[in-house]
């Protein structure tokens, strides 16, 4: 299957749980959702468990091309770690899904895949990655202060010289995750990290 085609399987699955509880949602309604025949949507996911880890995978991909995004969309440390934090609370507000990858609070409404890998005989590179494991909470506050710490300190560090930075930058991650279970007023996310930081070492 094409990727386009890939693509519309799982934008039709994302449309359908914006509507109705995973547990309500048919997978002969993704399909036609999306123009194929059902045989089609098993042939690319498998079953109904690899079409919800294929769509958790592909929005937490996208969270993280967007902390990619706002950590180079400024020239100053502190406006790209504020931005890194404000795409993060605004992500989690708009979709669940990345909601539940970041604090490990699923709601009925939403699949539940299991983090752990599980067995694929997909033949499709991007299904045998669905299938692989997916990040825990933890995983990804990691995987977010690993990248803001990349950018930040450039080519050439060891993890010596940035430790001070990676603590900086996982503060500000664990800061916009705390604003994402309680969020502050008028969506203060950038005032509090700002001050977060105004005694932190960040070049």
């Amino acid at each position: 299957m094409m990727p386009a085609a890939r693509e519309s399987l799982l934008d039709a699955a994302y449309t359908a749980l914006a509507r109705r509880p995973w547990s309500a949602v048919r997978m002969v309604d993704v399909a036609a959702a999306a123009g194929v025949s059902r045989q089609t949507l098993y042939n690319e996911f498998g079953s109904k468990d690899g079409l919800a880890r294929a769509l958790v995978r592909r929005e937490t991909d996208g969270y993280l091309d967007g902390v990619d995004h706002a950590l180079t969309a400024h020239t100053d440390p502190r406006d790209r770690l504020t931005a890194t934090a404000e795409w993060t609370t605004a992500s989690a507000r708009e979709n669940d899904l990345v909601r539940a990858m970041l604090t490990g609070c699923w709601s009925e409404r939403l699949p539940v895949p299991a983090l752990a890998a599980v067995p694929s005989g997909s033949t499709l590179p991007a299904q045998r990655r669905a299938d692989g494991p997916l990040p825990s909470p933890a995983d990804l506050v990691h995987l977010v202060r690993d990248r803001a710490v990349a950018v930040l300190a450039g080519p050439g560090h060891t993890r010596g010289d940035t430790a001070d930075l990676a603590r900086s930058c996982e503060l500000v991650i664990r800061l916009a995750l705390s604003c994402v279970v309680a969020p502050p007023p008028d969506d203060g996310v950038a005032e509090l990290v700002r001050a977060a930081l105004h005694r932190q070492p960040v070049p």
